[in-house]
């Protein structure tokens, strides 16, 4: 039960990672100014979070189940919450697929777009009725730096992140008539379990239907620089909530699009430099084959160039 004064923040995919460190920070927050309903598709899954929460758990901090993927449990978790006030709601649930399109079934990429896009609408769609009424409220939805650039060997997931930021993009035009927020969280490379099981599951995975060279590629090329990409540009989920916290404190006055690292905003830069898109596709292809043995070198070298205008566009995590 939230105190008098405090915002109801509602947190999707909070079993493990950027949604269980969100949930943490904002409970522990030293002005008690949130109650965290952090949420999971299985509460069998929760004893991470409640050992991260302390003392907060049961006090600022309550559970609850949700699947993102069923109208019946976004209903019925928004139901359970009292007079279905929620202030803040953070679409962090996702998942991610690597690999040559050739062998990634329809299935698959429908299951990626279930969570990631149509999960996100389920959310929203819930829960800003309510906020119209109100004439308040902020809808935040942990995207990509993907959402923006795509990247190879990750098209379906990049895909789904493009769909979100479009929709969105719409979407906060006009809810800004009834004085609700959008605002995006566009991280780069984070260091999460996840994102390191995901990696060496992949290294050992067969790709029925991709030809010799492209399996090739992206075993021997694509996997070793983007592990470089994780250990010289990684954040890590404390620093994604940080930046999040930021966004929801500057209230209806935060940015729509929050790139979190900014080291990562020469890449995306690239594509706004160049409206014909070529400048961005050349540069990945030269960064991935020409470059791959190089990758580290390049790394640091773009840590050096990156300028303090740069950073200054970021939301900086401390």
């Amino acid at each position: 039960m939230s105190n008098p004064g405090q915002k109801v923040v509602l947190i999707t995919g909070c079993s493990s990672g950027i949604g269980l460190r969100m949930a943490v920070m904002l409970a522990k927050d030293e002005k008690q100014r949130y109650h965290v309903i952090a949420t999971m598709r299985d509460l069998k899954r929760k004893d991470k979070l409640v050992e991260a929460a302390g003392d907060a758990y049961g006090k600022s901090l309550s559970l609850a189940v949700l699947d993102v993927c069923t109208d019946e449990s976004v209903k019925q978790c928004i139901n359970g919450i009292k007079d279905r006030h929620v202030d803040v709601l953070i679409n962090n649930a996702g998942i991610g697929l690597v690999g040559p399109v050739e062998s990634i079934s329809i299935a698959e990429m429908k299951s990626v777009f279930e969570t990631n896009f149509f999960g996100v609408i389920r959310m929203i769609k819930e829960v800003m009725p309510d906020m119209k009424k109100r004439r308040g409220g902020h809808i935040i939805v942990v995207s990509s730096v993907m959402g923006l650039q795509g990247v190879v060997f990750n098209d379906v997931y990049a895909a789904s992140k493009f769909a979100m930021e479009g929709f969105c993009e719409c979407l906060a035009v006009q809810l800004l008539k009834f004085n609700v927020t959008m605002s995006m969280i566009e991280p780069g490379p984070v260091h999460t379990e996840f994102e390191s099981k995901m990696i060496q599951d992949v290294r050992q995975k067969e790709f029925p239907g991709a030809d010799a060279d492209t399996v090739n590629y992206f075993k021997n090329v694509y996997l070793p620089s983007s592990v470089d990409i994780f250990e010289t540009l990684g954040q890590t989920p404390d620093d994604i909530a940080r930046c999040t916290k930021k966004v929801i404190e500057q209230g209806s006055s935060a940015r729509f699009r929050n790139l979190t690292n900014p080291l990562y905003t020469p890449i995306v830069a690239l594509k706004y430099a160049d409206e014909t898109g070529g400048l961005s596709v050349h540069a990945f292809y030269h960064m991935l084959f020409n470059l791959g043995p190089l990758m580290h070198v390049s790394m640091k070298a773009m840590q050096y160039l990156t300028c303090g205008c740069l950073r200054s566009r970021t939301v900086s995590p401390n």
